[in-house]
């Protein structure tokens, strides 16, 4: 019997929140830059848990002074990836705010911090030394890159089993 969970992408813009989505459902990377209005969703169908699970995708628009998070689009969420730029420091200090804001609004679900453009990293700003105060508090840290493809299945294979029974 096949199920369904939703899943949200959170994140400041321009950190890659669409181009993990791609890569993840469709194999493929642009370096065309394609902002999202709302939100826009996906579905890909994996296994996980010996079943059959269609991963809702909601790719959020970006936040950043201007765009809010419209928590409503949380309802139903099963769990969340934050993704943060690793050559933007500043965008791990947005998902660590909306990290905050997703747990009011859906309570205690399941969630990784995804650190893509792992492709860049010797131009990464983000410090070692938060992403282990982040790891002391629970969270799970993955490094990816839409590019590359490198850790992108990872990251949704391990949010994926993590929403099973």
């Amino acid at each position: 019997m096949s199920v369904s969970k939703k899943i949200c992408l959170l994140g400041s813009v321009s950190v890659g929140k669409t181009s993990l989505i791609r890569r993840f459902v469709k194999g493929i990377f642009s370096d065309k830059y394609l902002t999202t209005v709302g939100v826009k969703i996906d579905k890909k169908v994996v296994e996980a848990a010996s079943r059959e699970v269609t991963l809702i995708l909601w790719d959020l628009a970006g936040e950043d002074e201007f765009a809010q998070l419209q928590t409503s689009y949380l309802r139903g969420t099963a769990g969340y990836l934050l993704v943060v730029d690793g050559t933007r420091p500043e965008t791990l200090d947005k998902v660590i705010e909306l990290q905050l804001r997703a747990h009011n609004a859906v309570g205690e679900v399941p969630f990784i911090l995804a650190l893509n453009k792992a492709d860049l990293r010797e131009d990464w700003a983000v410090l070692e030394d938060r992403i282990e105060q982040l790891r002391a508090r629970g969270w799970t840290v993955r490094e990816a890159s839409a590019k590359s493809g490198d850790g992108v299945d990872e990251i949704f294979t391990l949010l994926t089993e993590r929403l099973m029974p």
